[in-house]
């Protein structure tokens, strides 16, 4: 992530598709969210293809078996603190959380 880069800040990127997160590692994330756990879930046209409504990601039960099911409906970028864990969208949010570090 070039903007970790320019803030100095050390940063593990994970390749999502790659390596999935798992059930605990989703239910982490989702402890230290700071958005609505409904906006880790892409609205895009996989969402759309599956059939899916705003009914079949309402808590954060839903959120985890849909993203398990479904890795590609991650949002991304997730970034994830000690602390905190945001959507980095818009980019903004990125550079003021990093930048607290």
């Amino acid at each position: 992530m070039r903007i970790a880069e320019e803030l100095g800040v050390d940063a593990e990127i994970v390749l999502y598709i790659k390596t999935p997160p798992n059930e605990a590692t989703l239910r982490s994330i989702i402890s230290k969210l700071e958005d609505p756990v409904t906006d880790l879930v892409r609205r895009d046209s996989l969402w759309t293809k599956l059939g899916l409504t705003e009914k079949d990601a309402r808590t954060a039960d839903q959120v985890v078996k849909l993203l398990l099911k479904h890795k590609q409906l991650l949002q991304r970028p997730v970034l994830v603190t000690k602390k905190k864990a945001i959507i980095g969208r818009p980019k903004d949010r990125v550079v003021a959380l990093l930048s607290k570090r």
